[in-house]
């Protein structure tokens, strides 16, 4: 799923995510690029090189109806949460340090043991 970000024009709703006819979430990639803190062209230069990832995750149990919606790119990682109306109930903007690594990383593959003589 790619991830229309429209200003709320609801009711009770500040901001609202809108949805493509095969239910798919759509951006505005000017409005996510101030969300991202790059430049609109920043933004579509990283696209097209495929540096900006989406993630839409459905939710279970207490959270079903809700949706997060996940976009990464470089260290900026955007998250929001949104109702079944396509309201933004929480938004965050995270950065990583530079320098820093959230990716996790492997272990070392175990080493055999030496046999004595050898």
């Amino acid at each position: 799923m790619s991830a229309c970000l429209v200003e709320g024009s609801r009711e009770g709703c500040p901001m609202r995510i809108e949805r493509d006819i095969c239910g798919d979430y759509v951006l505005d990639p000017d409005e996510l690029a101030t969300k991202l803190c790059l430049s609109a062209d920043e933004l579509r230069r990283r696209m097209k090189l495929g540096l900006v990832t989406s993630l839409v995750e459905a939710g279970h149990g207490d959270d079903a109806g809700l949706h997060r919606l996940t976009v990464r790119s470089g260290g900026a990682v955007w998250r929001a949460i949104v109702d079944a109306r396509g309201c933004v109930i929480q938004k965050e903007l995270r950065e990583r340090a530079a320098g820093s690594k959230s990716e996790r990383r492997s272990a070392p593959a175990p080493q055999k043991p030496r046999q004595p003589g050898s």
